[in-house]
This record gives structure tokens, sequence and C-alpha cells, in this order.
């Protein structure tokens, strides 16, 4: 199965419940058969109080009980067959979805859903093949029960009315107290869940700082408010669940005396008082089992909606004319990024004009933009106002995929992933291209180019050398080395390197100016965000920033006296060098 949806038609949730229609729909059809059949018992009853016992008619006992086994061996069947069904339903929409979903988790991760989609996704999915759905299938066959009850006698089917109006009254009632507490708890639950991801992810430091038992207290408060939350709901639907057995049992047990009384009075047989009581739990069942099972159906639909939305944002626009590969020509138009709090601007207004083949260095004070400036022009986050433009083409034109291709991005985290080395220089098309031998030479091409592969060739293993999760096993100027040779795989057109010296040493340094001048002479686009000195040879133009805005932009020659620290006059007798110059001055330190 494979997920279309048209922008303005429906949601992408209900386009992908839309593909297992054929599924649900046979599910339901079964859930017909299944209902008529349970029917088979109560006859059954009727037949032996009334025409076996009474003429000790034991050939008929043993053809009416062959005839109830196949029935009942049949109910079974197809109660079988339709939740295969449905868990094949649950299988589609996996399939339908799941590719999307994480599409979408790494296009928009600042959504709260985003980090528990797939969690999220897998209450819906277990939700659409568990007794709740069965429980809503079985329930429109409720009036027909009722009915039946009426045909036996009219005393009778009052009761199961009375009966099916209390229970669907006591269903609403408990999802109107339990809906604001069920939400809520939701919300605190992906609290507490993602806060507990967040501990995981730095327990080295966790462990060195001390800071174990805060931690731990802390996460405690987190569950504190999810469990509290989650208690509230579980008591409200407790009590609701208490009172619709009690109803239901009371019901039954009113059916069959009612049934007695009818039967002293000769207004019905001996076989329908147990067939009334039959009857009556039959029709009731579905509305208890649904009052049961309403904790998770009501998870289910919050899982939905929140779902739905996290696609709707996603959605892209369909198909894109493939523009050419881009020559490198950057321009940005008023380019704007919030802040999380939405309050305030991180990036403000920027706008200026990149030649292809021109060498930037982007320098300013901590703070003042400049990582979150090379996250946008990189596509790694979408500017909330103003524009990106390649060629002169919106980067909203462009495929992303496709764009991505010839753009190369070195991000202050090396963000390596878990797989070879060679896996994550190529950018893991391991997993969708099946030349291993071109993808094995452009990975080394691009070691090459960030002067790597002597590196990464003392490896263990070399280019096949495992890293665990979250890149562990290099040291931090070595997953420098290896990011930047995953931003020059393909040799892109634009490349994008946000403090790449960071944790280099002087060997690495050297690697690194010598990558950037190579990049260079071939014409390409590079844009570094640094505070050292030693790549200010290669560069061509100065983008000083502070406090979101363009300060000064133009050739290194000019800026670079505006900008760089009166020289310092020499101190005798100095015994000791001191660290490494980096751009750092009153007006404007990088």
């Amino acid at each position: 199965m494979r997920l279309t949806t048209n922008p303005g038609s429906e949601g992408p949730m209900r386009a992908a419940l839309a593909l297992c229609r054929r599924h649900v729909v046979a599910a339901f059809g079964f859930s017909a058969l299944v209902n008529l059949l349970y029917i088979a018992p109560t006859l059954y009853m009727l037949q032996v109080y009334d025409r076996v016992v009474p003429t000790h008619g034991r050939l008929t006992l043993v053809f009416l009980t062959v005839v109830l086994l196949f029935a009942l061996v049949t109910l079974s069947l197809l109660d079988r067959i339709r939740t295969r069904l449905l868990v094949r339903a649950g299988v589609g929409l996996d399939a339908a979805l799941a590719p999307v979903l994480l599409d979408a988790t790494i296009g928009r991760p600042d959504q709260p859903v985003a980090r528990q989609a797939l969690r999220e996704f897998d209450t819906v999915r277990q939700t659409l093949s568990g007794p709740g759905v069965l429980a809503l299938f079985d329930a429109p066959w409720t009036p027909i029960y009722v009915a039946v009850c009426f045909l036996v006698h009219p005393a009778l089917g009052i009761v199961a009315l009375v009966g099916g109006s209390i229970l669907p009254f006591l269903a609403w009632r408990n999802e109107k107290a339990t809906r604001s507490a069920m939400e809520r708890a939701q919300i605190a639950a992906a609290t507490s869940y993602a806060s507990q991801e967040a501990m995981l992810g730095g327990a080295e430091a966790v462990r060195a700082l001390g800071m174990r038992r805060a931690m731990v207290t802390r996460q405690l408060r987190h569950r504190e408010t999810m469990l509290a939350l989650q208690t509230r709901a579980g008591f409200v639907g407790g009590n609701y669940m208490t009172a619709t057995k009690f109803v239901r049992l009371a019901l039954q047990s009113l059916a069959l005396g009612l049934g007695a009384l009818l039967a002293i009075d000769n207004q019905i047989s001996g076989g329908a008082i147990f067939a009334a009581s039959f009857l009556i739990a039959r029709a009731l069942a579905p509305i208890e089992l649904l009052i049961g099972s309403w904790k998770g159906i009501a998870q289910a639909h919050g899982s939905y909606l929140r779902l739905d939305k996290l696609l709707a944002e996603a959605q892209g626009t369909g198909v894109v004319t493939q523009l050419p590969a881009p020559r490198g020509a950057l321009t940005l138009e008023n380019v704007t990024v919030l802040n999380d709090t939405r309050d305030g601007a991180i990036v403000n207004d920027v706008s200026l004009s990149i030649a292809a083949g021109e060498v930037i260095a982007i320098v300013g004070p901590s703070g003042a933009g400049k990582s979150t400036l090379a996250r946008a022009i990189a596509g790694a986050i979408r500017p909330d106002r103003g524009r990106v433009r390649v060629d002169g083409a919106d980067a909203g034109d462009w495929d992303p995929e496709r764009l991505a291709e010839h753009v190369g991005y070195l991000p202050q985290d090396p963000s390596l992933f878990a797989g070879t080395v060679k896996e994550n220089i190529a950018r893991f098309r391991t997993e969708l291209e099946a030349d291993e031998t071109a993808l094995d030479a452009a990975a080394i091409t691009a070691a090459e180019r960030a002067r790597a592969r002597e590196l990464i060739q003392r490896l263990p293993n070399g280019f096949d050398h495992e890293l665990k999760a979250g890149g562990r096993g290099l040291s931090a100027g070595q997953a420098q080395r290896v990011a930047l040779a995953r931003a020059m795989f393909g040799d892109p057109a634009v490349l994008i390197l946000d403090e790449p010296n960071a944790h280099l040493d002087a060997e690495g340094d050297s690697a690194l100016l010598a990558a950037i001048d190579h990049y260079k002479q071939a014409g390409h686009t590079i844009l570094v965000v640094s505070h050292k000195l030693g790549i200010l040879p290669v560069v061509d133009k100065l983008l000083v920033m502070r406090g979101g805005r363009v300060e000064m932009f133009g050739p290194r020659d000019e800026i670079l006296p505006k900008i760089a620290p009166r020289r310092p006059r020499a101190v005798p007798n100095t015994a000791v060098s001191g660290p490494a110059p980096t751009i750092n001055a009153p007006t404007a330190s990088a």
C-alpha cells in the first residue's frame, strides 16, 4: 500500500485508513454473520425446553445438538476470520503510514508528538484490531436483539429497551467524565517518556557530575504527575464500569424472573424464560465491552488526532518540477527564524546574496544566530518568514531530497549514527542503492577530499569500523573529520560547515584548510561558521552577525580590520605562549 493525499482533501490519517477499508468492511460483514449465529444457543434452548423435554425426544435432541455445534464452530471460525482481517488491516496501515510518519518526524522534530509518533501510531494500530472495535461492530445488533425480545413478549422487550438505554447513557457519561483527564494524562506520559530518553542520552554526564539522584527524582516527579492523572481517569472509569456491570447483571436476572412470571401465567413457554435472559445478556454485552474498552479507544482517538495534525503540517505539495543541479548561488530574502516560545527571533530579517564559488566566513559573538542561519540555509530547519533561494529558485520549490544531494552540511554536533564509517559517510545510501562498488568509491573519494582517509584506515576495520548509537566509537576530533567527509560526499555544490575545527588538533586544522581550499579551487560555494583565524586565508567575504542581524558583510580585507583586535605590544621575557588566535573584538567577536 502507498499513501497519497491531495492538499485540501481528506486528512492524511483518514486517507491511510481508506486503504484498509476493504478489510474493515469485510470484518464488519462477518460481524453480521457472527451476531446471527449468536441466536443459535437461544433457539437451541427454546427447542430443548419446548420440544425435547415434553416429548422425551432423544433423536430430536441429537439433531439439535449437531446443528448447534455446527453453528458454534462456524461462529468461532467467522470470529477468527474477522479478527485476522482487522490484524491485516493493522499491518496494511503500518505499511502505509510508518514510512510517512518517520519522514514527518524528521521533517518536524519540533512538534511535541514527533518523538512519540510511532508509539502513538502503535496505539491506533493495536486498537484497530482490539476488542473495542469488535464491540463497535457488534453494537449495531443491539436493537435487533431488543426487537427479538419484543417478539418473545413485549414486557421482555421493554426490559431490554430500558437496559439498552441506560448502558449507552453510562458510556456517554464515562467518556465525558474521563476525556479531559485522559488527554492530560497522555500529554504527561509523552513528557515523561521524552524526559527519560533525554536523561538516558546524557547518562554519562549524569554519572560524572553526580546528578543521578537529582535526575531520578525529577523523572519520578514527571511520572507522579502522569500516574495521578491516569489514576484519576481510571477511578472514574472504574465507577462507571461497576455501574454498567451491575445494570447488566440485574437486568439479566430480572429478565429471568420476569420470564418465569410470564411462564406461570402461560404467556410464554418455559424455554422462552432462558432464551429471554440470554437475548438480553447478548444485547447488552457489546455496550459493556465498549465501556470497558473506552480508555483505549479514547487514547487511540487522541493519538489519531495528534498524528493527523503532524502529518498535515509535514505534508508536501506533491510532485515538483525537477530543477537542474545547482551551481551554488545563494540568496536570502528577509529570512527570520523564531525561538521556541515564538516571542522573539534568533535570526531576524537577514537578506544577502552569495555568488556561486564564494567562500564566506560567518562570525559573531555567541548567541548571534550564526548556527541557526547556517541551519536555515542548509535546509535543516525552515525559516518562519522569508525565503532561501538556490540559483534563484525558492528552496521550497526543490524536491528536498534532491536538493540535499547538492548540499554538504556539517553541524556543530557531528550527529553520526549507528553503522559503519562508510555508511555514515555515504549518508546511508547503502539502504537505497544496490551498487556497492560505486558507493564504496564515492565514500573513499569523500574521505580523501576531507583529508580523512588515512585517519579512517587507522581505525579497526577501517571504513567498516562499526559505530554505536550516537556515533560512539570515535573521538570528538575523529567524529568531526568523518562528518566532514560525509558533508563532502557526492561533491556538493554548496558546503556549509558549522564550527568544523572545534575539536580538531593542528593536523586536523591543516587538513580542513586544505579541504576547503580544494573545494574553493573547484568553484564550490562554501559557508564556514568559525571562531578560529586559520580559515581566513581561503575566505573571500566575512559575514558579521550580532543579535540575529547582519552587522557587516563584505570582502574579507575590508571587514577584518574593523573587527580584528588591536595588536598588543610585545611583553619581554614571555615564557609561555598564549592560545591560538581567534576573531574576537569589542565591536564584533566571532
